[in-house]
């Protein structure tokens, strides 16, 4: 819940937007954004210190220093995994297939098993989405994993660099301060809008099924 834990911070503590940006893996505009209460919606503060995350002492060292990076509090052993599939809550775990597609289009030297680690799926769905025979075929449409709640835009970002890298190719660069900063604030916050709206409507039942005419085929060349 990391929008919900930037908008704690912002309301109570005097850690800067960059700060409080990295810590929770988000873009400082959608921090200024909140401070703005140009968000869609009032977000519900989620207390890091009281989640063990951070300690207080942690909170004072950024306050003191705007260069310091917040160290989160690291889990209890028997609850952290080191091996295996990411866990993804079940409510989730219908939105994996779009993820993966997302993935394929956008960031083909990206192999198999990453996709498989940052998503938390096996090789044989994910050849299944490259090669069209997944059985849902017809209702996977590519979306950012990232606001699908699959993976951190820090996890993503950090798997583009490492593939690009391996893959001898220039790694692509976040350009979206080159353009107005008030548009772009606007477009974070549509996008939260949209993806909040999809998910009441969802929730309800409320959402049309696709139909195969209105499929966008993002692997047909």
């Amino acid at each position: 819940m990391p929008h919900a834990t930037a908008s704690w911070l912002v309301d109570n503590t005097a850690l800067s937007f960059p700060q409080i940006a990295d810590f929770c893996g988000l873009h400082v505009l959608e921090i200024q954004a909140i401070a703005d209460d140009t968000a869609s919606s009032k977000l519900t503060g989620r207390d890091p210190v009281r989640a063990h995350e951070l300690t207080m002492e942690e909170i004072e060292k950024g306050q003191k220093n705007p260069d310091y990076r917040l160290v989160m509090m690291k889990g209890p052993d028997q609850v952290r995994r080191t091996k295996g599939p990411r866990y993804t809550p079940v409510s989730k775990r219908q939105d994996k297939p779009d993820g993966i597609a997302w993935i394929i289009r956008n960031h083909p030297e990206i192999t198999d098993g990453a996709i498989g680690k940052l998503i938390g799926t096996t090789r044989t769905t994910i050849a299944a989405i490259r090669d069209r025979t997944h059985w849902n075929i017809g209702n996977i449409t590519p979306k950012d994993p990232v606001t699908l709640g699959l993976c951190s835009q820090r996890e993503l970002d950090a798997l583009v660099g490492k593939a690009a890298k391996a893959a001898g190719i220039e790694a692509p660069t976040d350009t979206r301060l080159e353009g107005d900063r008030e548009a772009l604030i606007e477009q974070l916050r549509n996008e939260r809008t949209q993806a909040a709206r999809d998910a009441e409507m969802a929730a309800n039942g409320e959402l049309p099924e696709p139909t195969a005419s209105s499929f966008f085929d993002p692997f047909k060349r």
